[in-house]
């Protein structure tokens, strides 16, 4: 603990707010909340920890706390301070799901369709659904019952539907308002689970036909009413209110917590959720962060009611969703929740060994190549690699692991512009400088350690802009390949040294990694370019053959060796002016 934090903790207040923890560049990495600020922020640097709240702790080297009024205030703080930041131990859900509806359309002639996104366009939107397929079949079953118009345009002529008798032909017939009413709240009725009631109405209509010999009417309504029990009554009935709510339940072990959400929709449970993540501080405070940041993707739509753990505060869950909260204390929907929580034992158990062995190859693997260079854990690894042909096309690439993963959304590609011919390291002058500006100027995260895929020449070169030019202190190795293009060497220190890593460790195939991560991204980009410039290269000389004839005979000709078989006069033919015509078929024998 540096003199910084301890002085601020002495003074920390008594209220509730929250606090932001900041690495050695300043960077946030971790927003939490608290009841007390006081208690909270002190808990994280005194006492004992597990290995990943100490991992958390050993990166801070400063901290800032925001006071609020309220708990619900620093609830509500802390959601948007992870959304703004987004700091890298905090769960940010991104969840990209995006769950099927039934709607009706607003139109003067409304339609029945399956849409993913619910708008406020007056349209009336019935789910969500567990997925396309029972969002179709129901649809399907809808479509059967009820003679809503099928086309996206309308019709000029009867169409099949029509003869069917699942459309009423509004193209041709005057279908009123009143009778689009009557048919819409019928689906209403249908999908809110009034079915049960007009399967029974089509059961009375079905035993009438019967009674006056109409066999062909009674088996419409049979099929009608099998369609039914097939498509609505396949699920197991879970309440009977028809209530649309959403069942949570969590478990904690470890530092990590697993929360299992079930979606209830007319009284049917038709999908669940599943998140797990590290957590760092109260167990309820954890569980309400996540519950806020989950209603607040775009794809979760808020229901009628929640039901949650009897541990959460109920009072604080209602004024963070605007939703009614129900902690049931016994009956089917306290039994809904214990299955959600069990669910969430067994999903966080099964997990476990998972998390052990991802680690083992990333974050330790990190921590462990940190130890045998001498450094502090290099969780951002930035490597560079050049690649070019003879001299051609020159470019660099820039890949970034992050915790000892692979950031691609980091990675970047570089034309070398002011080096000519083959020159490793003049290119790799180039490639450093033109990144580390960039990141200064946009006060960008910096790395705690660069990787450059080469040997002592390359090393050197980075370094000599790094920190003459632009007084950066960061650590550079170098990594070298055997005759077999294989990783076989970490370079690092002045004068440079072999680092001693065992072949078999997990921190030399991380290593091994980025160097297979970074060569591939160089090559892929260098053939890309190459590919793209073959062909216009060989004509770039010429004079009067600019972007629109290159394209021109690119397109008629299909190939140099096409072009170098044709005659000054097949060029002609195409609009080449006769002297621009001779002077290319001259280039080309040549």
């Amino acid at each position: 603990m540096n003199i910084q934090i301890k002085n601020k903790l002495e003074i920390l207040p008594d209220q509730p707010g929250c606090y932001l923890m900041k690495d050695r560049q300043g960077t946030i990495i971790y927003v939490g909340k608290a009841k007390i600020l006081k208690n909270r922020v002190r808990s994280y640097f005194s006492g004992t920890h597990d290995t990943k709240t100490q991992r958390l702790v050993s990166e801070i080297e400063d901290f800032e706390y925001i006071v609020t009024s309220s708990n619900i205030e620093a609830l509500i703080l802390e959601m948007n301070l992870i959304k703004k930041h987004d700091p890298k131990y905090n769960i940010m859900l991104k969840d990209d799901k995006s769950y099927p509806y039934i709607k009706i359309t607003n139109e003067r002639h409304p339609r029945l369709i399956i849409t993913r996104k619910v708008k406020k366009d007056k349209g009336k939107y019935f789910g969500p659904y567990p997925n396309v397929y029972a969002a179709t079949e129901t649809k399907k079953l809808l479509d059967r019952l009820y003679p809503l118009r099928k086309c996206k345009t309308m019709c000029d002529r009867i169409c099949l539907y029509y003869q069917l008798g699942q459309c009423l032909a509004p193209s041709v017939n005057d279908v009123s308002l009143e009778t689009y009413k009557k048919i819409t709240d019928e689906i209403s009725r249908f999908l809110h689970g009034g079915y049960l009631d007009i399967k029974k109405e089509l059961q009375s209509k079905m035993e009438e036909a019967a009674e006056k010999l109409e066999f062909e009417r009674a088996k419409e309504y049979r099929d009608k009413i099998a369609h039914i029990e097939i498509t609505m009554e396949k699920q197991k009935m879970m309440t009977a209110d028809f209530v649309d709510r959403d069942v949570f339940g969590y478990a904690i072990d470890k530092g990590w917590m697993c929360v299992q959400v079930f979606f209830v929709r007319q009284g049917k449970l038709i999908e669940r959720d599943v998140s797990i993540f590290p957590v760092y501080g109260e167990q309820e405070e954890e569980f309400l962060t996540f519950l806020g940041q989950f209603y607040s993707q775009p794809n979760h739509f808020k229901p009628k009611e929640i039901l949650i753990p009897e541990t959460v505060d109920q009072l604080l869950a209602e004024q963070l969703l605007d939703i009614k909260v129900f902690q049931p204390k016994k009956g089917q929907k306290r039994d809904l929740v214990i299955l959600a929580e069990k669910n969430a034992q067994i999903a966080l158990k099964e997990k476990f060994s998972l998390i052990e062995k991802d680690e083992k190859r990333t974050v330790l693997a990190v921590e462990k190549l940190g130890e045998a260079m001498g450094i502090y854990p290099p969780y951002r690894i930035e490597a560079f690699d050049n690649s070019n042909l003879q001299g051609t096309d020159p470019v660099s690439a820039l890949v970034v692991f992050t915790n000892g993963k692979p950031d691609k959304k980091e990675y970047r590609k570089y034309k070398i512009k002011t080096v000519k011919g083959p020159d490793d390291y003049e290119s790799m002058r180039e490639v450093i400088r033109r990144r580390y500006t960039r990141v200064l100027r946009s006060k960008l995260p910096l790395p705690d350690l660069i990787l450059i895929d080469g040997g002592k020449g390359q090393i050197e070169a980075a370094r000599e802009i790094l920190e003459d030019e632009l007084n950066l202190d960061i650590p550079i190795a170098g990594l070298a390949k055997d005759e077999k293009h294989r990783t076989s060497q970490l370079l690092f220190g002045s004068p440079l040294e072999i680092v001693p890593l065992s072949r078999k460790a997990q921190e030399f195939y991380l290593l091994q990694r980025i160097q297979d991560e970074v060569h591939r991204f160089a090559i892929t980009f260098h053939r890309q370019l190459r590919g793209k410039t073959a062909f216009q290269s060989t004509l770039d000389d010429i004079e009067g053959i600019g972007p629109a004839r290159k394209k021109a005979l690119l397109r008629h000709f299909g190939s140099l060796k096409k072009m170098k078989e044709a005659s000054v006069d097949d060029f002609i033919n195409i609009g080449i002016p006769s002297k621009i015509a001779t002077k290319l078929k001259e280039h080309l024998k040549e």
